[in-house]
């Protein structure tokens, strides 16, 4: 808990207990980013890469990439902690983007998906680097809680995900990622049997297929667990939507940008292997800190008995250690 907080923060809090602890580790972290050398595949969990993502990817083995999830910097002013972004020209981020993606493709297995996340300036950008080597499946656009309100525009209340795959043979379990919803309208049958819905402890649902509309989602804040300082952090929740429909379980999963950690601690705890880089080391540190959570408690909010639920609508399950 951040110092001088309320005590139902729940956000991360680094303890100098934590980092002596996690110091050789975050030396590994260092070393591995540093070294020059090929990147050794994890044969189990996965691995933390301290270092710039197009130094660090030319070092990793071929076709070795089972989904690629990533979460570059947006086209913006923003403080990352070590590095700040600055606003380039759109011609300039899109030269940005083919830059890391064609050091990422090579990467790839034949069957492997791509999920690259954005904003609504450099979504153009994004899809058009990714059609120009992937095929463009879907765009995802979820709904931000969080945002600013503006007197001379419009509230910007939405992100994209584009999603791709390096070929026609790729994985998608659409079963794996239905969204269980409250049924408000409950009808019956002629017989009092409940039609197109069950009846369950929780009241009455139905399982609906995922959409590429995603309303359900809520971002990180002091509250949860899983919140970090990171500015940009993604839930939980959607990395286990994009690892569960494009992945299997031991499958390899990438993420260039790890910031504080998401993917790689969802693809642990979904029992996945991961390769992840991080350019910060306070990020990084945060990252390690929240897979040695992970080993503890796996649980992932909104996620609950293998179901995704509407926001706030998941049945109270009490907190174990590390949730």
């Amino acid at each position: 808990m951040p110092a001088g907080s309320s005590s139902r923060n729940r956000s991360l809090s680094l303890s100098a207990e934590d980092r002596r602890r996690l110091a050789p580790e975050l030396e590994r972290a260092r070393a591995l980013g540093a070294s020059g050398s090929c990147i050794a595949l994890p044969e189990a969990a996965g691995e933390v890469i301290l270092g710039d993502a197009l130094d660090a990817l030319p070092r990793i083995r071929p076709a070795s990439i089972d989904l690629l999830v990533a979460d570059p910097p947006y086209n913006m002013d923003k403080d990352f902690g070590e590095a700040r972004g600055a606003r380039m020209s759109d011609e300039g981020y899109e030269e940005y983007t083919r830059a890391w993606v064609e050091a990422a493709l090579p990467l790839l297995k034949p069957e492997a998906s791509v999920y690259v996340c954005c904003d609504w300036r450099c979504s153009s950008a994004v899809q058009r680097v990714l059609s120009r080597t992937l095929i463009v499946r879907n765009r995802i656009t979820w709904e931000r809680e969080k945002g600013r309100a503006s007197s001379r525009n419009w509230k910007s209340a939405h992100e994209d995900i584009w999603f791709a795959t390096a070929s026609d043979r790729y994985r998608f379990d659409a079963k794996s990622v239905r969204l269980r919803r409250q049924v408000r309208a409950p009808y019956r049958d002629v017989g009092g049997a409940p039609k197109g819905w069950d009846d369950g402890p929780d009241g009455p649902f139905r399982d609906t297929a995922a959409s590429n509309l995603w309303t359900d989602l809520t971002v990180p804040f002091w509250s949860m667990s899983e919140n970090t300082n990171h500015p940009t952090q993604k839930p939980e929740k959607l990395l286990a939507k994009l690892i569960l429909a494009s992945s299997r379980p031991g499958d390899l999963v990438l993420d260039p940008f790890l910031g504080s950690g998401t993917s790689a601690v969802v693809a642990k705890k979904l029992g996945r292997r991961y390769l992840a880089i991080e350019i910060d080391a306070e990020h990084c540190l945060a990252a390690l800190r929240r897979l040695e959570l992970a080993t503890a408690g796996a649980r992932i909010q909104g996620y609950e008995d293998g179901v995704f639920w509407e926001r706030n609508s998941s049945p109270r399950r009490a907190c174990r250690p590390g949730d």
